[in-house]
């Protein structure tokens, strides 16, 4: 723990090494093989990084939770009454590319596995951008993944009665494949112990200019969110290297989105990924995903080889 400047920062830095520590005797869960399938596409997972961060990090939240479920139980014992389950909500963000994908399922994998919150689902915002057609119509699909490109007036309504604990909410789904919300097809939450909130936008506050967007933020219904961070120059060389694995994978599929880039050449990937990285994800990235850093509870700090150097937790 680096406590140096601890009277100036909220926050209490850990090395890695002194992270790894707070395991303590917190048992591995998964498998090598489950991790694996857990593994983003470019992204070097292993199982000392599951067990140096995640446990630890997944020890600390479910310490959280246990003590959030006491609360709810002290609450109901004052009132005289039973209330419905409320879900503990985590938030996730970060910029594209940075592994906050990878991050919130090996969470939801690993906080699975505690007895007392078994039911852990996990919910991506992707699913609350307006569709594409709704995008083109207002001159947006250039800026996709910005804050103007989602519904969020949608998402705050659907954290809201999760948050209320009400059965059955059902949310959008999100086709990487196809870009675009799939209509008439959503994925339902009924009242979980634990959800999951993932997304590049999760920790945004409106600007003065949104008028007309409710007086409450996405993450006011968090009970604790995660920052996933990196170097702008590894998260933009990271993305360029998951372009061009994509060009020879996914895009390959005669309906994917962007089968246009299946056959170019090794250059033209290239040059065409940092053309599409600088001139929209590090945009939005330097605009308005990085400001809002200091607005989560904890910092996940990356290296070059997208493993997790460091973590800043806020002091309480």
């Amino acid at each position: 723990m680096n406590v140096s400047d601890s009277n100036y920062s909220p926050y209490i830095l850990f090395d890695r090494e002194k992270w790894a520590n707070l395991r303590f005797n917190t048992p591995l869960t998964l498998t090598e093989k489950e991790i694996e399938e857990l593994r983003g596409l470019n992204e070097k997972l292993s199982i000392e990084e599951v067990s140096e961060v995640y446990l630890p990090l997944t020890r600390l939240l479910n310490l959280y939770i246990i003590a959030s479920q006491q609360l709810h139980n002290v609450t109901d014992t004052f009132f005289g009454e039973k209330t419905r389950k409320v879900p503990y909500i985590i938030g996730i963000a970060g910029s594209v590319a940075v592994g906050k994908s990878t991050t919130a399922r090996i969470i939801q994998a690993l906080l699975s596995r505690w007895p007392n919150h078994p039911k852990v689902d996990l919910v991506t915002t992707d699913g609350f951008l307006h569709p594409n057609a709704v995008l083109e119509e207002r001159g947006l699909l250039g800026r996709k993944g910005f804050p103007e490109s989602y519904n969020i007036k949608e998402l705050i309504n659907f954290l809201s009665r999760i948050k209320s604990g009400e059965a059955n909410v059902t949310a959008p789904i999100y086709s990487h494949l196809y870009y675009d919300i799939i209509p008439n097809h959503y994925i339902e939450i009924n009242q979980p112990d634990i959800v999951i909130v993932e997304g590049i936008n999760v920790l945004q506050t409106p600007r003065n200019e949104d008028e007309n967007l409710p007086s409450v933020y996405v993450s006011d219904f968090f009970d604790l969110s995660i920052y996933v961070d990196a170097e702008v120059t590894d998260i933009s060389r990271w993305y360029v290297e998951r372009f061009k694995l994509l060009r020879k994978t996914a895009f390959r599929n005669p309906v994917s989105y962007f089968n246009k880039y299946a056959n170019l050449t090794e250059e033209e990937a290239e040059e065409i990924a940092a053309g599409i990285w600088s001139n929209i994800n590090q945009r939005n990235l330097e605009q308005n995903i990085k400001p809002t850093i200091n607005r989560a509870d904890i910092i996940l700090k990356k290296g070059a080889n997208h493993t997790v150097s460091s973590i800043k937790l806020k002091k309480m």
